[in-house]
C-alpha cells in the first residue's frame, strides 16, 4: 500500500540507459561543431598558428572529458517516479533539480521524441501544471515506458475531476 504522504524525496525510477548514448552522440556532435569552427578560423587565420593549435588542444581535451563524463553522471542523477498522489522527478548533471506535481494538479501530459531520440527509442513526458516552476519534464525514457507512463498519468487525471487549477 503507497503513503498517502506527498513529499519531496528522491524518486526511485531511473531513465532508460540507452540516454547515456543519447547525450553522449549530443554532446559529441556539439564539440564537432567547435572544433570544426576552430580548424576553419585556423586555416584562414595563417599568422597565429600556435595559438590556434593550443585551442584545439584545450578543447579536444575538455571536450573528451565532457563528452566521457557527463552521460554518466546524467543518468545516475535522472530520475522519476508515479505514485497514486504525485510525480516525482529529478534531473540535471552541475545544477541538478528535484520536483514534485501532486497528481490532483496535472492539466495537461504530453510526449515527445526528436529524430536522434527515435533512433536511440527514446522519448520525454512532460506534465503541465498550473505552477509558476514550469512544467515537469521527465527526459530519457525507454518510449514504450513513456506511453506507458503518459497512458498512466492520463487516467489517473481523468479519474480526479477536481479543477486542476
Amino acid at each position: 500500500m503507497e503513503s498517502t504522504e506527498v513529499r519531496l524525496r528522491p524518486p526511485r525510477e531511473l531513465v532508460s540507459a540507452k540516454a547515456i548514448g543519447y547525450w553522449t552522440v549530443r554532446a559529441l556532435a556539439g564539440w564537432l561543431i567547435v572544433v570544426a569552427a576552430q580548424v576553419i578560423w585556423l586555416i584562414n587565420d595563417g599568422g597565429h598558428a600556435a595559438w590556434h593549435v593550443a585551442g584545439l588542444i584545450l578543447t579536444g581535451v575538455l571536450g573528451a572529458a565532457h563528452v566521457i563524463v557527463m552521460p554518466q553522471w546524467r543518468f545516475r542523477v535522472h530520475r522519476w517516479e508515479v505514485t497514486s498522489e504525485a510525480v516525482y522527478t529529478q534531473s540535471g548533471w552541475f545544477d541538478q533539480e528535484r520536483r514534485i506535481a501532486p497528481i490532483s494538479r496535472i492539466q495537461t501530459v504530453d510526449s515527445e521524441r526528436g529524430p536522434v531520440e527515435r533512433l536511440f527509442g527514446l522519448a520525454n513526458v512532460t506534465v503541465t501544471t498550473a505552477s509558476a516552476a514550469g512544467p515537469l519534464k521527465i527526459h530519457g525514457l525507454d518510449q514504450e515506458t513513456a506511453e506507458r507512463l503518459v497512458e498512466r498519468l492520463t487516467e489517473g487525471t481523468a479519474a480526479d475531476r477536481t479543477d486542476a487549477t
